[in-house]
């Protein structure tokens, strides 16, 4: 029913528009509206309005009401009437239909040829100008769920940190041109869950899934003026509704087909992960939109300038920052976070620009009010939470900073291993603490490995396909005269820009792609792979992809041979990591003998098969190292107790452009080595042996990841 057949006073608790099986209860917070209204559309016809009611009742702050008769399925918008003083901060305009922030689904999407602006767009006096035309036409609405679903029992399958491996990817990109799935599925969260999507994923061995932004997102003017959209979705306008973009049944069944997504993949054994984006919204600066939050409290919800309220100040480069420091703002996002994890049941998020979050009164503060709450809240501190530790304000890059509750997108991890696989000097001693879980980053701060979430490629940047075969961005699509994106990609062409049929270069990219890889996969910390890395995925040199929903983001699942062996290469890769203990440690390396271990934990060595010295770490040329994993000196036990133990493994790495001989470690550090990894063999030349004290010549930018089986009787067992 589109009108209520009464109106009672209603609950301030919970916000948003709630169904309990007789009416809806609507609750919407602003301390400085005179009044705000509920305004009724018609499902049939959703620019017919049915009714407006005045929101009858205030609780501190909060208007409410409770409309009999209305139910799922109904859609509706709000109102707020209230003094319009820009210099004051205060923008309240009754014509402009609003979307309310805690909308668990959202119908239509923001025309910004209609009148959605405050002021009148052209006028001399900019935004302290006042427009009286009706937004409706061009807003979305929101639509009353019903959360009911049933799990049939599945839950998360509580992957552990030791466990994880992570895959970047995006609902559409992934699904938006595969053969296998049903058209009228693809670019869909039903389409995320079909099983050959699952299988994949299976085959492939990794443990989670990131999901580029699916809450509820707005285009910007700018693109749309361009025939361009926000594919990437970093432009919030609901931090409750799922993303209707990608709902193949329809914006009325959103939630439920998001549901489903996550039920498919947890059985499958996969955890789900959100990357989101609660720094700034998309109603950008001053000038911006009046679309949500702007609309019912500017002054609450944004950080606004020192210097005029008129003005908001921007630590994340899009013209707005969220007010965290303010209880209602923080109080939307924790309600937000907690609705995702009790409700939708995902496993965890990776926060954008998390750096803005921690901001306490303009500064980056550990102890700031969103991190703290985040820590005593019984929730949110038990799933998982990544921070992209940086934002573009004063202070912003905060790599290693956050509070224990954190991991971190460990963006120095990213920057060492494409200077050192380029071939850049004076790297020993930083690529050292990468391979081993970056201790002088997180171990200060009570965190253990798992706090470095490793990667050399993610959405934001080139794939590795583009890593290996472009030096300079190629932007022009985004028809910003290749002006966006970043200048400085840590990149090597290796000869030639672009694409090559030169069998030299071809060759040289293809052994830089399984060094990146194998380096990702041996190194202590969670690995985050870049979605469609496993079948060499191109970007044609795009950098910044942000606004490109087309062939340019989407997977190219047409493999050739060569691409058919990365994806084998890559699936060996992990699963050898989970088949070795030495590879997925709790605990940070000591370069000692644990317990009665034959081996030390760690040990490094010059390719000439000496230990290396502190002065070895100096040295300005030592592109060419190995180092060994003791396989019975693994700090931690098992969940019974026991103590972890297995196979020793010796890492051999060449970022020399000449091959480079080693002398593999004398007999005291193990006797025969099994070959598991050569880079230089496109299928990986497992099973070959060498024993101690002999020679083996790595070509030129090459690693090898070599196995001494368990001492007899050990038990095996995960770090």
């Amino acid at each position: 029913m589109t009108v209520p057949t009464a109106v009672w006073p209603g609950k301030p608790q919970p916000l948003g528009a709630t169904w309990d099986g007789q009416g809806v209860n609507v609750a919407v917070f602003s301390e400085w509206a005179d009044r705000i209204d509920v305004c009724l559309y018609d499902v049939r016809d959703p620019n017919r309005e049915t009714a407006r009611i005045t929101l009858p009742e205030r609780t501190r702050n909060v208007r409410h009401g409770y409309l009999r008769g209305v139910g799922p399925g109904a859609l509706y918008g709000l109102r707020a009437a209230g003094p319009y003083d820009p210099a004051r901060g205060l923008r309240f305009n009754p014509n402009k239909l609003l979307v309310d922030p805690y909308a668990r689904a959202v119908f239509g999407r923001v025309d910004f040829d209609a009148p959605v602006y405050a002021y009148r767009v052209g006028s001399r006096r900019a935004d302290l100008s006042f427009d009286d035309r009706d937004s409706a036409p061009g807003m979305p609405r929101c639509i009353v769920v019903d959360g009911r679903f049933n799990w049939e029992g599945v839950e998360s399958p509580r992957i552990t940190w030791p466990q994880l491996v992570v895959y970047e990817t995006h609902v559409k990109g992934f699904t938006m041109r595969h053969p296998e799935i049903p058209e009228y599925l693809r670019g869909t969260y039903g389409g995320f869950a079909h099983p050959v999507v699952v299988d994949h994923l299976r085959s492939l061995g990794v443990t989670a899934v990131e999901l580029l932004p699916v809450h509820q997102a707005v285009d910007e003017s700018f693109l749309e003026a361009k025939g361009l959209t926000n594919y990437w979705g970093y432009n919030t306008l609901g931090y409750f509704a799922p993303d209707t973009r990608y709902a193949c049944t329809g914006p009325f069944n959103v939630v439920n087909e998001f549901k489903g997504m996550v039920k498919a993949l947890h059985r499958a054994g996969i955890e789900v992960l959100l990357d989101v984006v609660y720094n700034h919204t998309g109603e950008g600066n001053h000038l911006g939109p009046l679309l949500s939050l702007k609309g019912l409290d500017p002054l609450a919800y944004y950080v606004t300038s020192s210097e005029s309220a008129r003005y908001f100040q921007d630590f994340t480069g899009t013209g707005n920052s969220l007010n965290l420091d303010h209880p209602q703002t923080l109080k939307l996002v924790m309600d937000s976070l907690r609705y995702w994890v009790q409700e939708m049941h995902v496993d965890g998020f990776r926060f954008d620009l998390c750096t803005t979050l921690g901001r306490h009164r303009g500064s980056f503060d550990r102890n700031a009010p969103f991190l703290d709450a985040i820590h005593q809240d019984p929730v949110l501190s038990r799933v998982k939470l990544i921070a992209e530790p940086w934002d573009v304000g004063q202070g912003g890059y905060q790599v290693g900073a956050f509070p224990v509750d954190f991991s971190e997108w460990n963006g120095k991890y990213r920057d060492a291993f494409r200077k050192y696989w380029k071939g850049e000097e004076n790297l020993a001693a930083e690529i050292g603490y990468r391979l081993t879980g970056s201790a002088d980053l997180y171990q200060l701060s009570g965190r253990g490995p798992y706090a470095s979430i490793n990667f050399v490629t993610a959405h934001d940047g080139f794939t590795l396909h583009d890593l290996v075969a472009y030096e300079q961005k190629h932007n022009e699509a985004n028809l910003e005269d290749n002006k966006d994106g970043a200048d400085d990609n840590n990149s090597w062409n290796c000869g030639v820009e672009g694409e090559s049929d030169d069998p030299a270069i071809v060759a040289l990219r293809e052994r830089q792609v399984r060094n990146f890889l194998t380096t990702l996969l041996v190194s202590n910390g969670v690995p985050m792979l870049l979605g469609g890395d496993e079948i060499g995925r191109t970007q044609r040199g795009n950098n910044n992809a942000y606004c490109q929903d087309n062939e340019i983001s989407w997977y190219d699942w047409n493999l050739d041979e060569r691409r058919k062996s990365l994806l084998a290469f890559t699936r060996r890769l992990v699963r050898m990591r989970m088949e070795q203990p030495v590879l997925r440690r709790r605990r940070f390396f000591r370069g000692e003998q644990i317990w009665d271990s034959h081996l030390k934990d760690l040990a490094w060595f010059r390719p000439d098969g000496t230990v290396m010295t502190p002065e070895d770490w100096t040295q300005p040329f030592v592109r060419s190292l190995g180092y060994l994993l003791g396989g019975d000196a693994i700090a931690t036990t098992d969940t019974q107790g026991n103590k972890v133990t297995g196979d020793t493994l010796l890492i051999l790495m060449n970022a020399n452009h000449e091959p480079v001989e080693f002398v593999l470690p004398a007999i005291e550090w193990g006797r025969d080595w099994e070959i598991l990894v050569d880079t230089a063999d496109g299928d990986g030349r497992t099973g070959a042996s060498t024993p101690a004290g002999g020679k083996l010549t790595l070509v030129d930018r090459s690693m090898m990841v070599l196995r001494r089986p368990a001492f007899a009787g050990g038990a095996g067992g995960g770090g």
